[in-house]
């Protein structure tokens, strides 16, 4: 069967050359006489492998030493409770910024164990932007600010980040080293690896070291950072396979020119894409403008019967994964780094062929 077009919003497309090279490695990494998945994760081999994947993240984004790094498990989802367990102290409150679905999971879980100021909520605007600076209602006092930079599901982006006073804080999950950021700008980073950097179950965790020092002593091991600093990711089995695959993801962005060479990329495939989705009343983008993410795409048909036409005959043409989330219905597309151009021209002209079949 030949390969489809992948937009799946998470796990989501993997760069083919990387799944090429896992191929040709996965029975006998060089040098080991065994596959990465059968590897000690104490062993020469593997050591080589982790310190190879962070010392490129470190390269690509520009991380200085007064950041760890960190391969952990759970997903950005775990990160949800455990920054809060960690980074806001007792007594302490923290403000989140309300963007849709992700933002939502993380405000209930961080009430879970303590106080949160939702500083600006997009609820009663249907979630269409991201707040400007001068929208957020920043507590003085706060433990630390967080946001999500980009709403999978609502398909919106922060174009500018918030200056804060408190250690800014982003799950980046669905847009991590797809454009260019200034990391010293936010204490922490976090990303569900499944979208932009390797396959599910690994997140990846930057965050200051200062801040790692906060952690309330009746934290249970395993959910403090510093237990996970000290020991470089190794307290436990992590998720070798994964780390391997963000060290292959890593050398191919490299091959590519970097994160600023995968933003001109990305904002070339988003613009194509809008740009037909503007061209018609057929099609309804309910984001707004400047708010538009460059990796989750979403739009509505006339109808939810068109639209349920739309992603049928898409998935026989060889398209999957542009079924809008359950939560709020529509058409989706996530054109992850790993999507190549080709596959965004492909469904920009199955979408002309639709509408002047349907419009």
């Amino acid at each position: 069967m030949a390969r489809v077009y992948n937009f799946n919003a998470g796990p989501a497309a993997l760069p083919l050359p990387v799944l090429e090279k896992a191929q040709a490695e996965m029975v006998d990494y060089p040098g080991n006489g065994m596959s990465v998945m059968e590897m000690s994760h104490r062993s020469k081999g593997f050591a080589e492998i982790i310190e190879a994947a962070e010392a490129n993240l470190r390269k690509l984004m520009g991380i200085s030493d007064d950041y760890a790094v960190l391969f952990l498990q759970g997903g950005a989802s775990l990160q949800f409770a455990m920054i809060p367990m960690n980074l806001r102290r007792p007594g302490k409150s923290a403000d989140y910024v309300n963007t849709g679905s992700w933002a939502s999971k993380a405000i209930k879980e961080a009430k879970v164990t303590g106080a949160v100021n939702v500083v600006w909520d997009g609820k009663a605007e249907n979630f269409m932007r991201a707040p400007k600076e001068s929208d957020l209602n920043l507590s003085p006092d706060a433990e630390y600010a967080h946001i999500c930079s980009n709403e999978t599901i609502g398909g919106i982006r922060y174009p500018v980040f918030p200056k804060t006073k408190a250690p800014l804080i982003a799950d980046m999950s669905s847009e991590i080293m797809s454009r260019v950021i200034d990391v010293n700008q936010f204490g922490m980073i976090y990303a569900g690896a499944q979208k932009n950097i390797g396959p599910s179950g690994l997140a990846l965790v930057i965050i200051r070291k200062d801040l790692i020092e906060r952690c309330p002593e009746d934290v249970h091991v395993f959910l403090r950072y510093k237990t996970h600093s000290e020991e470089k990711s190794l307290y436990n089995t992590p998720n070798t396979w994964g780390i391997y695959i963000v060290k292959l993801i890593t050398e191919w962005m490299e091959s590519l020119g970097g994160v600023a060479a995968m933003q001109k990329i990305n904002e070339a495939k988003a613009a194509a894409l809008y740009n037909l989705l503007d061209s018609s009343n057929f099609w309804r983008t309910p984001t707004d403008r400047e708010s538009r993410s460059i990796m989750n795409v979403v739009w509505r048909l006339p109808s939810e019967e068109l639209e349920e036409q739309f992603v049928n005959e898409a998935k026989k043409a060889n398209f999957v994964g542009l079924k809008g989330h359950r939560s709020v219905g529509g058409i989706r597309a996530s054109i992850y780094n790993a999507v190549p151009k080709e596959a965004i021209d492909a469904l920009i002209a199955f979408m002309k062929d639709f509408e002047a079949k349907n419009g």
